[in-house]
């Protein structure tokens, strides 16, 4: 197969796998397919989407299991948490959303410090299954944030991604999600106080 026999091939199944996604909450219905995306590792060195969570110390601490109990335990007193993706009722991706405050490093953050004194819900993390990296899946994800949250009547979503350092910049570094993915579901950047880490924000209601 030629390169570009290769390219159409990607674009046409990236089309395909796009008109089939669904999302669905993070809740205890759900917690068997987000322990399935996650795998044993917990997505990245166990840290079972409780890095912004917890301090520093504490989530070394509970790295591996003990991170994973406190996420279940989260979910299971129904804490709003995050969207995962599907396709064909396979769970492929995951974002993390909840409001700021729950997010202790983001909130001892100097260059992520508040912008203002609105109350925001903040998004802090992907995870993409490896199949479907480079696709446009966080994108999707982030479009699906917006159109759940707008039903639930929050008023301003906020996130932290990384400007990439170069084309092939690693999937590890990438957790936060680019600033073209926000761009392209409609984020604006309201601050950046780092020349890697714009914050950018989508308002569900007029201001």
């Amino acid at each position: 197969m030629t390169n570009n026999n290769l390219k159409h091939y990607i674009l046409i199944n990236n089309r395909n796998f796009m008109n089939g996604l669904k999302f669905k909450p993070l809740s205890k219905e759900t917690w068997k397919d987000f322990e399935y995306l996650f795998g044993e590792r917990g997505a990245c060195g166990g840290c079972w989407c409780m890095s912004w969570r917890l301090k520093k110390s504490e989530f070394d601490k509970n790295k591996g299991k003990g991170n994973k109990m406190l996420m279940r335990k989260l979910v299971n007193s129904k804490k709003e948490t995050g969207i995962l993706a599907y396709i064909k009722k396979e769970p492929v991706g995951w974002c993390s959303v909840a409001p700021r405050e729950d997010f202790i490093r983001l909130n001892n953050s100097r260059v992520l410090s508040k912008v203002d004194d609105n109350p925001v819900w903040s998004i802090v993390c992907f995870f993409i299954d490896k199949k479907y990296r480079r696709q446009g899946l966080s994108t999707q994800l982030l479009k699906s944030v917006i159109a759940y949250y707008k039903k639930k009547k929050i008023n301003i979503l906020e996130g932290y991604p990384s400007e990439p350092y170069s084309e092939n910049m690693p999937a590890a570094f990438a957790w936060t999600g680019f600033p073209t993915a926000f761009t392209k579901a409609g984020f604006k950047e309201v601050e950046r106080r780092s020349k890697s880490r714009p914050i950018m924000r989508y308002y569900l209601t007029d201001h």
